[in-house]
């Protein structure tokens, strides 16, 4: 059937709502995926289909041996730079948890997992056939996890199933508060029990200094989309030495007349991954996220500072743990609900009037409570995002101390 020509028109001029240059982006899965300009370049060089896959061995043809573009010598790196044996790029860090959960696992088995981790994390597992076991948080106003109790779950599987659980995840930095998790306390008790411990860094890895074989992970997962400069979609499953050829275990089936095999082939990864312009991206902008993490403090500087800033507007609150540890902030802003009960446009009134600012990213309709991301802001922009909070405050008779 013939697709109407008006309709084919709108997909040839497709436009993004505002551009970066001209706004201040504060959305929380953003900020951490900005482009570099080096991977901006690189996706005019290889955004075609399969572009970096001219130079593939023809004996293994797997990603990871190309070696122009030097995708062979990034894993290796990349794998490096987390502090872990082995390192793949997927298609997203919701696949590097199912593929790690798959290979670690059989049916029925259980991961223990924290109550704030996020739904893809569930969904994983599920697909991978396993049940979840979740380990509690405190609740407002921290919302903290409670990691002690990860061996107190651990036992509860054991006497549950007559076995230990398949793997321990904890969300390092979760999406919904920006709590900073202790990894390190929750590998050790995953080593002491000798279970896989999963590390999802999605909003860590990328932004700030993560070191696997510190931190005790067997397998870190991350979100290149969401924290390392490139395009979407890009997961990065980084796996220790020992796990590395478990969790990538080659092919083994044969066909049962043409007696084809495919041995080189990684079957978890489906033989090969992502290729074009989101491995590009991610490789083009390795070199500034290796220099960025090093300036994490400062980013944590930033989002305090604005926190500290909106709470002088009287009745708005930080969710989550203070002081803040990371960029990713959860306000409770009671006053604006108030204002938007009140207001023609109810709960957008909010983002027209930051939008009419150049301030783009909390999600329209909220007031009552809402996520930003300062990440890579800089300190002129974080001071106009404040003085724009407190004048919309005053312009709607809030107190601003």
């Amino acid at each position: 059937m013939r697709v109407p020509e008006e309709r084919l028109r709108a997909y040839s001029n497709l436009r993004r709502d505002f551009s970066e240059e001209e706004f201040i982006n504060l959305q929380p899965i953003q900020r951490g995926g900005v482009l570099t300009e080096e991977a901006r370049r690189a996706i005019l060089e290889f955004g075609d289909g399969y572009s970096v896959c001219d130079w593939c061995p023809p004996k293994t043809a797997r990603l990871d041996m190309i070696t122009d573009p030097p995708i062979k010598q990034f894993y290796e790196d990349l794998a490096t730079f987390l502090g872990m044996g082995v390192a793949r790029v997927v298609t997203r860090c919701r696949e590097a948890k199912f593929i790690a959960f798959k290979m670690l696992s059989q049916e029925g088995d259980t991961v223990v997992l924290d109550s704030l981790a996020h739904y893809s994390s569930y969904i994983a597992a599920e697909l991978a056939g396993l049940r979840v076991k979740e380990v509690p948080n405190s609740g407002p106003p921290e919302y903290r996890i409670d990691l002690a109790t990860y061996a107190s779950k651990i036992e509860e599987v054991k006497a549950e199933t007559g076995k230990l659980p398949a793997a321990v995840l904890l969300t390092h930095v979760d999406y919904m508060y920006g709590n900073v998790a202790d990894a390190k306390a929750v590998g050790k008790i995953a080593n002491d029990y000798g279970i896989p411990f999963i590390l999802n860094c999605a909003y860590s890895a990328g932004i700030m200094p993560i070191d696997g074989k510190e931190l005790g992970a067997d397998v870190i997962v991350s979100s290149g989309h969401k924290s390392w400069a490139a395009s979407a979609p890009t997961g990065i499953l980084a796996l220790s030495a020992s796990l590395s050829e478990k969790i990538l275990s080659k092919s083994s089936i044969e066909g049962d007349l043409s007696k084809r095999r495919f041995a080189a082939k990684e079957l978890a990864l489906l033989g090969c991954t992502v290729m074009g312009a989101p491995m590009v991206t991610l490789m083009a902008s390795f070199p500034a996220v290796v220099k960025r993490v090093e300036r994490w403090e400062e980013e944590v500087q930033k989002a305090r500072f604005l926190v500290d800033e909106l709470e002088r507007i009287e009745g708005v609150r930080q969710a989550g743990i203070r002081p803040k540890a990371h960029t990713l902030t959860h306000m409770e802003t009671e006053p604006f609900f108030r204002v938007s009960e009140g207001h023609k446009r109810r709960g957008y009134f909010l983002y027209d009037e930051l939008r009419s600012r150049k301030i783009v990213g909390i999600q329209p309709g909220l007031t009552k409570h809402f996520k930003f991301n300062t990440y890579g802001l800089s300190w002129d922009q974080v001071r106009y995002v404040r003085d724009a909070f407190h004048d919309i405050a005053k312009k709607y008779q809030l107190n601003v101390r």
